[in-house]
C-alpha cells in the first residue's frame, strides 16, 4: 500500500504543478477515504499535505482544519514523529489564526511548546521552539496582551542566540520592536528595542545582509515608524532613501530574472528544431549553459525555504519566487507582509517625506504607483467594485484589511497634496473615494472614520466654510482614541474658529487651544507643540498681544524648522511673523521674512498662502511709500486672487461640495463585526504610521478671511467676502 500512496502523492504533485488543485486534493483524499487501511504515518503525511494545499490555494479553511485535527489525533498514538507533530501543530495553529479562533490557537501552541520542552536540545527542536513562540506572540497581540507577546518573542530571541543563528535573532529583535511600537508604553523601552535591532543587524555579515531582503525592509520600515513618531524626520529620511534604493535594486533584479527566463525559453525553442546544424546547436547549447548559470546566480538569493512550510498567515494566494519576503528560515518561514504591500508602503513613505517639501511631482507618481499596486492585489482577493465587507471570505479579511488601510493612506495623502495646491475638485474626488471605501468596509476601516472627518474639515476650511470645518474637526476628535489626533483636531478647529472672526468664535478657539497648550510637552515628538504654538500665536494676535504672540510664534518656527522640515508650516509661520514685524513697524525684518515665506509658498503651489503674503507685502510697500512695488505686488495679488476665486467657484458648484461640508457625520451599518474583529485588531491595523499633518497647519486660506487675522494696521481695509 505504501507504493500506492507514493503513486498518488506523485500524481498530486503533477496536478499541483499544473495548477489543478482540485484534482491534486482528490488524489490525496483517495488515500484517506480508502476502504483498505494505510499505515497511520502515511495517512498523517497525506492529511498534512491536503491541509497545506488547501491553506495555500483556497479559502476552504474548515476542510483544512478537519484534516489537521484528524492528523493530530492519529499522531497521539505514535510516540515518535517529532517533525510531523510539530508540522501538524504549526499548520493547525495557522488555521485557527485564519478563522479567528485565538483561544484554541493559544491552546494548541502551548501544547506544541510542551512537546519541544520534552524533546531534547537538538537544533530542530530549537527552531520549532522559535516557530511556536513567534506564532504565540502573534496571537497574544491580537488579544492586546503586549507584555506576554514580548515575553514570547524574548524567549525566541534567547533561543536563537543559544544556537548562534543571527538572522533568527534579527527576526525576533524586529518583532519585539514592532510590538513596542504598537504599545508605546515607555519611550525608553522603544529606544532600547531600536538599539538592539541596530546591534544585531550590524553583527550579520555583509553578504548575508544582502540576502536577507525581508529583514532589511522590515527593520528599516520599523525604524521609520519610530522616527516619525518622535518627529525625527531628518534621520528618518536616511532610512527612506535606503529603502527606496533597495526596492529599486530588487525590482531590477526581478526584471533581470524575467529577461533571462525569456532568453532561456527562446534558446530551448531553437534547440528543439530537428533541422538545426551541428555548429549552431553547439553554439546554442553553450549559450544555454551560460544563461542557466546566470539565472542560477541571480535567483539564488531569497529562493530558499521549504515549500511545504510556506506560511499561510497572510492570505492564501501562492506567490512565486521574487514575490515573497521571508523574514526567517524554516520552520519559521514567515513574512510580515507580501512584497507588493511592502513596496506600496515604501512608496507611501516617499510620499510622506516628499509632500511637506513640495516634491509634488514625485509624490504624484508614487501615489499612482501605490494605488495601482493595491487595486491589483484587492482584485486578487476578490474585492471588485461591488464587493462589500459582508461578502469577504473569512480567510481574506486580514490581508484585505492591510491593503484597504494602505489604500486609505494613499488617498489621504492625495487629498492633502491637492488641498495644498488648491486643486479643490481633485481633493473632493479623493475624499469621495475614501468615503465610499469606508461605507463598503466600515469595520475594517473603522480607524479611518476620524481621518475622513478631519479631511472633510480640511476641505471645508480650504474653501472658506469655517463653521463647517470646525464642526468636522470636533467630530474627528470625538471619533479617535489617539491623544495626538485629538489635539491636532482641536488645534485645527481653533484655527477655523479664529477665521470666523467674531468674539464668540474667538472664545471657542481659546477653549480648544488652552487644554492642548497646557499639555503640549507631554506628547511624544513636537508636532502637537508646533501646531498649538501656531494657533496660540494667531489668537494672541487677535487679542492684540503682539509681543507675546511674537515669542510663541518664533519658538514654534524654530522647532518646526529644526525637527519637522514641513515647508508649508514654516511658510505659514513666516507669514504671521512678517505681519507681526510690520505691525511693530520693523519693516526691514518684515520684508526679509515675507520674501522667504513667498518663496516657500510658490514652491508648494500654495495659492492661499501666496495671497496672504502678498496682501501683507502690499501693506508694507504702502508704509514705505514704494509705489512701484506696491502696484506690481497688487497686480500679482489680483491675478492670484482671481485664480483662487475660479477654483473656489468650481469647488462650490461641484455635486460633492455640499455633501462633504454639511454638518452631518457619515452613517454606516457595522456588518459582522465579530468576524472582522481580528482584522481590526491585527498588527497592521494597530500600528499607526503617524502620518504628519495632512496639509501643514491650516492657513486662513481665502484672502478676505486671512485679512482679518493679519489686519493689524488700521490703514488696511477688509476685502469682499467669498
Amino acid at each position: 500500500m505504501e507504493t500506492v500512496a507514493e503513486g498518488l502523492w506523485g500524481l498530486a504533485d503533477m496536478h499541483e504543478k499544473k495548477g489543478e488543485i482540485g484534482k491534486a486534493v482528490k488524489c490525496l483524499e483517495a488515500i484517506c477515504q480508502s476502504q483498505v487501511s494505510f499505515l497511520p504515518i502515511l495517512e498523517i503525511k497525506t492529511r498534512l499535505r491536503i491541509a497545506t494545499l488547501l491553506l495555500k490555494h483556497s479559502h476552504n479553511l474548515n476542510h483544512a482544519k478537519s484534516h489537521l485535527e484528524r492528523a493530530q489525533l492519529l499522531l497521539k498514538s505514535i510516540p515518535s514523529c517529532f517533525e510531523l507533530k510539530c508540522r501538524a501543530y504549526s499548520l493547525l495553529s495557522q488555521c485557527y489564526h485564519l478563522v479567528g479562533a485565538i483561544p484554541p490557537q493559544k491552546q494548541i501552541l502551548n501544547k506544541a511548546l510542551e512537546l519541544t520542552a520534552s524533546s531534547g536540545d537538538g537544533s530542530s527542536v530549537k527552531l520549532w521552539f522559535c516557530n511556536f513562540n513567534s506564532q504565540l506572540a502573534n496571537a497574544l497581540i491580537i488579544e492586546g496582551d503586549y507584555q506576554n507577546s514580548i515575553s514570547a518573542l524574548e524567549r525566541g530571541f534567547n533561543c536563537a542566540t543559544e544556537i548562534c543563528y543571527v538572522e533568527l535573532q534579527m527576526f525576533f529583535a524586529t518583532s519585539i520592536l514592532h510590538v513596542h511600537l504598537m504599545q508605546w508604553d515607555d519611550v525608553n523601552l522603544v529606544e532600547i528595542a531600536v538599539n538592539k535591532c541596530n546591534e544585531v543587524w550590524e553583527s550579520i555579515e555583509a553578504d548575508k545582509r544582502e540576502q536577507s531582503l525581508g529583514l532589511l525592509f522590515y527593520n528599516e520600515l520599523l525604524h521609520i515608524f519610530y522616527r516619525l513618531r518622535i518627529c525625527d524626520y531628518k534621520n528618518a529620511a536616511q532610512h527612506v532613501d535606503k529603502l527606496d534604493a533597495a526596492m529599486k535594486a530588487d525590482l531590477q533584479q526581478i526584471q533581470h530574472v524575467q529577461d533571462l527566463t525569456k532568453e532561456l525559453d527562446a534558446l530551448n525553442q531553437s534547440l528543439s528544431r530537428q533541422d538545426l546544424h551541428y555548429t549552431d546547436r553547439s553554439a546554442l547549447s553553450e549559450k544555454k549553459t551560460q544563461v542557466q548559470e546566470q539565472l542560477g546566480r541571480v535567483s539564488r538569493v531569497g529562493s530558499g525555504g521549504k515549500e511545504s512550510l510556506e506560511s499561510a498567515y497572510f492570505g492564501n494566494v501562492k506567490r512565486a519566487w521574487g514575490d515573497k519576503l521571508n523574514l526567517a528560515p524554516p520552520p519559521i518561514d514567515g513574512e510580515w507582509l507580501p512584497k507588493s504591500a511592502v513596496y506600496a508602503l515604501i512608496d507611501l513613505m516617499v510620499v510622506i517625506f516628499g509632500r511637506p517639501k513640495g516634491n509634488f511631482k514625485e509624490c504624484g507618481k508614487r501615489i499612482q504607483s501605490g494605488l495601482r499596486t493595491i487595486q491589483e492585489e484587492l482584485i486578487k482577493l476578490g474585492i471588485s467594485d461591488t464587493v462589500r465587507e459582508v461578502d469577504l471570505q473569512h480567510s481574506a479579511i486580514w490581508m484585505a484589511g492591510v491593503y484597504l488601510m494602505l489604500l486609505m493612506q494613499f488617498l489621504e495623502n492625495k487629498v492633502a497634496v491637492e488641498l495644498t495646491r488648491s486643486e479643490f475638485v481633485e481633493a473632493q474626488e479623493g475624499l469621495v473615494q475614501m468615503r465610499n471605501w469606508f461605507l463598503r468596509f466600515p469595520t475594517i476601516l473603522q480607524a479611518c472614520e476620524s481621518i475622513i472627518e478631519m479631511l472633510r474639515g480640511q476641505y471645508a476650511h480650504s474653501v472658506g466654510c469655517f463653521s463647517e470645518a470646525a464642526f468636522h474637526f470636533i467630530e474627528a476628535a470625538k471619533l479617535t482614541e489617539s491623544k495626538s489626533m485629538q489635539a491636532m483636531c482641536q488645534v485645527y478647529a481653533a484655527v477655523s474658529f479664529i477665521c470666523i472672526g467674531d468674539a464668540e468664535s474667538s472664545s471657542q478657539a481659546f477653549d480648544l487651544i488652552g487644554p492642548v497648550y497646557r499639555m503640549m510637552d507631554s506628547f511624544v515628538g513636537v508636532r502637537e507643540k508646533t501646531s498649538v504654538l501656531f494657533a496660540y500665536g494667531l489668537l494672541l494676535m487677535k487679542q492684540h498681544n503682539l509681543q507675546e504672540a511674537r515669542i510663541r510664534l518664533a519658538t514654534g518656527l524654530q522647532i518646526t524648522h529644526n525637527h519637522l522640515g514641513n515647508l508649508q508650516l514654516v511658510s505659514q509661520y513666516l507669514t504671521i511673523l512678517g505681519s507681526l514685524a510690520l505691525a511693530l513697524h520693523d519693516t526691514g525684518q518684515a520684508r526679509e521674512i515675507l520674501r522667504s515665506s513667498l518663496t516657500l509658498a510658490k514652491k508648494l503651489y500654495d495659492i492661499p498662502t501666496q495671497i496672504w503674503v502678498l496682501s501683507i507685502l502690499t501693506a508694507l510697500y504702502q508704509e514705505l511709500g514704494e509705489r512701484g512695488n506696491e502696484m506690481e505686488n497688487s497686480e500679482y495679488q489680483r491675478r492670484k486672487a482671481d485664480d483662487l476665486q475660479k477654483r473656489l467657484v468650481d469647488a462650490h458648484s461641484s455635486i460633492h461640495h455640499i455633501e462633504l461640508i454639511e454638518k452631518v457625520r457619515l452613517e454606516v451599518r457595522q456588518l459582522h463585526e465579530l468576524d472582522v474583529k481580528r482584522a481590526v485588531g491585527g498588527p497592521s491595523m494597530r500600528v499607526s504610521l503617524d502620518i504628519p499633518e495632512s496639509v501643514g497647519l491650516l492657513t486662513p486660506s481665502p484672502a478676505p478671511s486671512s485679512s482679518r487675522l493679519v489686519d493689524l494696521d488700521t490703514r488696511r481695509r477688509g476685502k469682499r467676502k467669498i
